[in-house]
């Protein structure tokens, strides 16, 4: 983007998405696929942390995302023996991209993979953003929106829930180094922060309980797994008119030794409180 700035994009989609004629203009249609464009190079983010350490989404990103879908049609594609129908061609030249991709895994046009990536058989849907050293394992998939860092080791078969609507909804975020174990979810815009492990078939929404049981009291954060916590699956006792029953929730029963290098910690923090990864 030489001339036109994302302030100027933002404006033109903005308009567009209150107005859906504009998708006629060819202004319009260009501000669109140079937002998409800009997202696939990692010129433009959809989220970004801000000095005060929150994550904030570029709802006007999301609005172009939506926008872009509106004006592709539907058109068949040929990989290899692979046949494709979609709207969304994928990403290509991952040599040059510095990214190892291992088949059949799959990253959508419109993501951004940082040089160093490494995809097993997964997938990395549009707006995503993996960052450089990141494994996304096989069978994990990386939601629309979604923004992994640096370092990170997302296991066999996690799920990180993506989100495009409505615009100005926070994405899933994991931040550098993180550790998310086999069978994770993680939806509903929750931060899992610098460092943090979360053992296997850890399940967290927006609106699950994260509970430190470290301390003499629980302290229950919602929405974001704390840095270097260690997670692992939990239930806690609740009452209903039909009786007491066992409702999950997420357990921080430690934190990641300082003393371990990066690497040994993220597989010691789970050995060392008896979890599996």
């Amino acid at each position: 983007m030489t001339t036109t700035t994302a302030n100027d994009l933002a404006a033109i989609v903005q308009a567009a998405f209150a107005d859906h004629q504009q998708l006629e203009r060819a202004e319009t249609q260009l501000a669109v696929d140079a937002t998409i464009d800009g997202l696939d190079r990692g010129e433009i983010r959809l989220a970004e942390k801000s000095g005060g350490g929150e994550w904030t989404p570029n709802a006007w990103v999301q609005q172009a995302i939506l926008l872009y879908f509106r004006l592709r049609q539907m058109e068949t594609f040929q990989v290899g023996p692979f046949e494709y129908h979609d709207k969304i061609p994928l990403k290509r030249d991952y040599a040059a991209l510095g990214v190892r991709v291992v088949p059949p895994a799959v990253a959508r046009y419109g993501s951004y993979l940082e040089p160093g990536v490494i995809l097993m058989p997964s997938y990395v849907n549009i707006g995503a953003r993996v960052g450089s050293g990141t494994m996304v394992d096989t069978w994990a998939t990386v939601g629309s929106g979604a923004q992994v860092g640096r370092d990170v080791h997302l296991a066999g078969g996690v799920g990180i829930g993506g989100v495009l609507e409505p615009p100005g909804a926070r994405p899933v975020v994991i931040e550098d180094g993180a550790f998310v174990g086999s069978r994770c979810i993680v939806t509903e815009g929750v931060v899992v922060e610098q460092g943090a492990v979360l053992g296997a078939q850890v399940c967290i929404t927006g609106s699950t309980p994260i509970i430190d049981v470290t301390g003499n009291e629980p302290v229950t954060y919602r929405g974001r797994v704390p840095a270097r916590s260690v997670v692992v699956p939990g239930t806690r006792t609740r009452s209903y008119p039909a009786g007491e029953f066992q409702v999950g929730c997420a357990l921080i029963i430690g934190q990641r030794s300082d003393s371990t290098d990066q690497k040994t910690s993220l597989n010691d923090a789970l050995r060392d409180f008896g979890v599996s990864g």
